[in-house]
């Protein structure tokens, strides 16, 4: 009899104790995938969403994030010289203003079924804002179009706007619609005169919240909505390399021509963010993931040690009628890790279910991109996963295995006599 068909026959033998240690593992394998998934979720959501609008350097004032800190003065001709350096391949400036509804007739259509932007609370904005967009796009959109068309196609009248869809399905706005807007952009507070734009099409805009509403316009007609946009000071600039340079080359680059600026590209931001931003959610998921395991082993650990008690005196004779000792240890050994594997295979779609149900949780957030990403599926979580686990089925087992190997033979056979 080797080691795995003891271990097995064992298992069987106790189906109540195997299905309990089974559905433990599972549950404590379950909350610990969830956590190598948060481990690094956000980071790998985070550099998958800054590739998506086909950018990879970023330029801004200084070294705040972007939106928070100052303006880029001269933009235009800052874009200039960035686009003609041979490592360049387009450059887009990028303005960010912040507008209200003018146009209140229709915006009074609230759907009660939609989520009331005009609570009140810190980070809540009103149902009336929005944030306007005003870019000049080359080549790969910086938003992904879902209706009509985007701002490339010229409006007899009014300038063209692309809004998003949560704007769109509270204004019941579509293609061909009007919005007229007024900027909230004057230091002096006075009221800005409105103007209407024509809407060509809806968009997702890949950082929005899932209660933002966002519209994008042509970089010309920023000024016509906020007069300070006239000053030429852009928010940011989305800067492509070439593929044969890379990022990091025309960052270099850049940086040498315009040495007062703040050149980052994708990943440094991804860097950025997990060492400083994301850092929250990554020590959580080791304190969370190393409580788990610790829960886990102690589980397997007291199921092997009441099985082996109470088995002494069948393992006493086991070892008398010639098993050797190994094959005993072995068996105790093959016993941990069968429940552990019977557990930690079920924990998988366990896992994945959980996370789906947090993810819509957190997502849910206020000022979080409904495209962002908590739980992200990796392989080399599932590869730690397994790995977290044996080590646990090998630890737990240790001491039980301990109590095989020194079990004196005669002694146990003659106490279970007597008694």
């Amino acid at each position: 009899m080797n080691a795995l068909r003891l271990a097995w026959l064992t298992i069987v033998r106790q189906p109540a104790r195997t299905c309990l240690g089974v559905l433990g593992v599972a549950a404590v394998g379950a909350l610990l995938f969830d956590m190598l998934l948060l481990s690094r979720g956000l980071v790998v959501s985070f550099r998958d969403l800054l590739g998506r609008s086909g950018f990879d350097v970023r330029v801004l004032a200084t070294d705040a994030p972007p939106f928070a800190g100052p303006r880029i003065p001269d933009s235009t001709a800052i874009e200039r010289t960035i686009a003609a350096l041979p490592e360049i391949e387009t450059v887009v400036q990028l303005m960010v203003r912040d507008a209200e509804i003018a146009s209140d007739a229709r915006d009074d259509r609230h759907d009660e079924n939609q989520p009331d932007l005009e609570a009140s609370g810190p980070g809540r904005r009103g149902r009336h804002h929005v944030d306007f967009i005003g870019t000049d796009q080359q080549g790969r959109n910086l938003w992904t179009m879902v209706e009509g068309h985007d701002l490339t196609r010229d409006t007899p009248g009014a300038p063209p706007l692309v809004v998003n869809r949560n704007l769109a399905r509270r204004l019941a706005l579509h293609p061909g619609s009007t919005l007229t807007l007024r900027g909230r952009c004057a230091s002096s507070g006075d009221a800005l005169p409105a103007v209407t734009f024509t809407i060509t099409g809806v968009a997702d805009f890949p950082f929005d919240d899932a209660a933002a509403g966002t519209v994008a316009g042509r970089l010309a007609d920023t000024s016509r909505l906020c007069p300070d946009a006239a000053d030429d000071r852009a928010d940011l600039l989305l800067v492509r390399s070439r593929p044969e340079a890379g990022a990091d080359a025309a960052r270099s680059a850049i940086h040498a021509r315009h040495p007062g600026l703040h050149v980052v590209t994708n990943e440094d931001l991804v860097q950025r963010f997990s060492r400083v931003e994301f850092s929250y959610f990554r020590q959580i998921s080791v304190v969370l993931a190393t409580v788990t395991l610790f829960f886990g082993f102690l589980l397997i650990a007291v199921l092997l040690t009441v099985s082996v008690n109470q088995r002494l005196g069948e393992i006493a004779a086991l070892r008398a009628v010639g098993l050797s000792r190994s094959r005993v240890v072995g068996g105790v050994l093959c016993e941990s890790v069968l429940m552990v594997g019977a557990g930690g295979i079920l924990a998988l779609p366990l896992g994945l279910a959980l996370s789906i149900w947090l993810d819509g949780i957190l997502r849910a957030l206020p000022e979080i991109p409904a495209d962002l990403h908590f739980f992200v599926f990796e392989p080399r979580a599932l590869v730690l996963h397994g790995v977290l686990l044996a080590a646990a089925a090998v630890a737990a087992a240790a001491y039980p295995m301990r109590i095989v190997a020194v079990l004196p033979i005669a002694s146990t056979l003659r106490r279970e006599v007597v008694s």
